[in-house]
């Protein structure tokens, strides 16, 4: 039995549907025929933030034994069965979830329901089968964080940010404890998260809903629900001070990490901080852009943005360097317009532009059923409402400037700030 718990308009001729099978399972419909397609994911409320130390990365470790061998089908069929039928298939895993999507012809639907609901509850969990993807996401580790300085700074602005809160490790995990990770880990961590009442179905194209909803019931119906664990991470204690590091690596010209403490996703500032880091980052036009990159020639890129996570994060600033030019220059220009931006007017049309710019990139994301699924999905799980995507255009053009003060004054403040700068240590990153 399914019952619906809300629907909500998808513009002005479409409609999302959320139902909620009886194990918990929770299923968002958005019948959209304009092509012959489907796009079907399966977001499941567990990420690097749901793991404790000695067992970092099983999240990430999951992802890649969910696509090995189930009781029904042997290691690689999955993948083989996708590509035979027309369509590919992926996954992804960060600090609140890991979700598995499949793009697939219109009536290869019960082809995926199938899949993920086998995958779901009779994944194969022998020594074998955890030993061959340890070593896969290891070398992955190596290549991606030891053996890349962009990873490594990455992996170090968090690890330094965040002393108490889960998202100090990193969602590939630290390397003791992919090592360390035993088959009774990966056992407990599949019978506990990978259940119907931990997921979210997002079901998106060309398809009747009342046949694919019956198709879900019939397939993950029967699946038991399990015990979560409540979803409460630890609360991050208030930074009391600067924290800086500088590593030698073998880079060119330095490159430089800022990264302050930030609201989460689903609070109100969330979204004033994106349109002040438009403002600030946001293509060529903006002030540090155009003032690091264009102006003076300090900086060969830039980029910033606030981590959409469901927990406070960072506003995440990285710069890298011209040769010849230190990374303390760009900070005093960062810091000096930061402040500009706390007591003087915007300038004329910057915040319209702002807006109009995320708003246009919200747009052109949802155009494809891959990433209506993909939105639904993210917001669904990591604001807990998908509905909340839909109130994201009026709500950025309520955005201020005395909003934009604000959370400049709130956030982008100098005891909230972890700072990391890598040095050319005269040996060339190969």
């Amino acid at each position: 039995m399914t019952t619906l718990l809300s629907e909500h308009p998808f513009g002005a001729r479409l409609t999302v549907r959320l139902h909620r099978l009886d194990n918990g399972l929770q299923v968002l419909l958005l019948a959209d025929r304009s092509a012959p397609v489907i796009a079907y994911q399966t977001w499941f409320s567990v990420g690097s933030r749901h793991e404790k130390e000695g067992t970092t990365g099983i999240a990430h470790l999951f992802e890649h034994r969910m696509f090995n061998q189930t009781e029904s089908h042997p290691p690689g069929e999955l993948d083989r069965m996708m590509e035979s039928a027309g369509g590919d298939t992926n996954a992804a895993t960060w600090v609140d979830w890991t979700y598995y999507r499949d793009n697939l012809p219109r009536e290869e639907l019960p082809l995926a329901v199938e899949l993920e609901a086998d995958r779901m509850a009779h994944l194969v969990l022998g020594s074998d089968q955890v030993e061959s993807e340890r070593e896969v996401v290891a070398n992955e580790r190596r290549f991606r964080v030891e053996d890349d300085v962009d990873g490594f700074l990455n992996e170090e602005l968090y690890k330094r940010a965040f002393e108490v809160h889960p998202y100090h490790w990193p969602t590939i995990g630290w390397m003791r404890d992919i090592e360390a990770i035993s088959i009774d880990d990966c056992r407990a961590f599949y019978k506990t998260y990978y259940a119907p009442n931990n997921a979210l179905v997002v079901l998106v194209g060309d398809f009747e809903e009342a046949e694919a909803l019956a198709l879900i019931e019939a397939r993950y119906g029967k699946l038991p629900a399990a015990e979560i664990p409540p979803d409460v991470a630890p609360p991050e204690p208030r930074q009391a001070g600067e924290r800086r590091a500088i590593f030698e690596k073998p880079v060119t010209a330095d490159k430089l990490r800022i990264g302050y403490k930030s609201p989460p996703m689903p609070d109100d500032d969330y979204l004033a901080l994106e349109v002040l880091s438009e403002i600030l980052f946001g293509g060529k036009s903006s002030r540090l852009e155009k003032k690091l990159v264009a102006d003076t020639e300090l900086a060969s890129s830039t980029s910033a943005s606030p981590a959409p996570f469901r927990d406070p994060g960072l506003y995440e600033i990285s710069i890298t360097l011209q040769r010849g030019h230190a990374a303390e220059e760009a900070e005093r220009l960062i810091y000096d317009e930061i402040e500009r931006i706390k007591r003087a007017p915007l300038h004329p049309g910057e915040l319209e532009t702002a807006r109009t710019r995320l708003s246009t990139r919200l747009w052109r994301e949802l155009r494809s059923h891959a990433g209506r699924a993909e939105a639904l999905g993210h917001y669904h799980t990591t604001c807990r409402d998908y509905r909340r995507l839909f109130a994201v255009p009026e709500a950025l053009e309520r955005v201020s400037e005395a909003d934009i003060k604000k959370v400049a004054e709130r956030y982008l403040d100098e005891a909230q700030r972890t700072v990391l700068i890598a040095r050319p240590s005269g040996e060339e990153q190969s």
